[in-house]
C-alpha cells in the first residue's frame, strides 16, 4: 500500500508541475500578445484539463494495482 501512495503522490506532483508550467507559459504569451488572450486561455484550459485527467487516471491505477 505504501507504493500506491508513492505512485499517487508522484502523479499529483507531476500534474501540478505540468499545469504550473502551462499557466506560466500562457501568462508569458498573453503578456507578449494581449490580443490573443482568448485563444491562449482556451488552449491553456484544455491542456490543463487533459493533464488533470491523466493524473486522475494515474492515481486510480496506482491505487488499484497495489490494493
Amino acid at each position: 500500500m505504501v507504493l500506491a501512495g508513492i505512485g499517487a503522490g508522484l502523479a499529483v506532483i507531476g500534474a501540478g508541475l505540468g499545469i504550473g508550467k502551462i499557466g506560466g507559459s500562457a501568462m508569458d504569451a498573453i503578456a507578449r500578445q494581449p490580443e490573443a488572450a482568448a485563444k491562449i486561455q482556451t488552449a491553456m484550459i484544455i491542456a490543463a484539463a487533459l493533464i488533470e485527467g491523466v493524473a486522475l487516471f494515474a492515481v486510480v491505477v496506482a491505487l488499484i494495482t497495489n490494493a
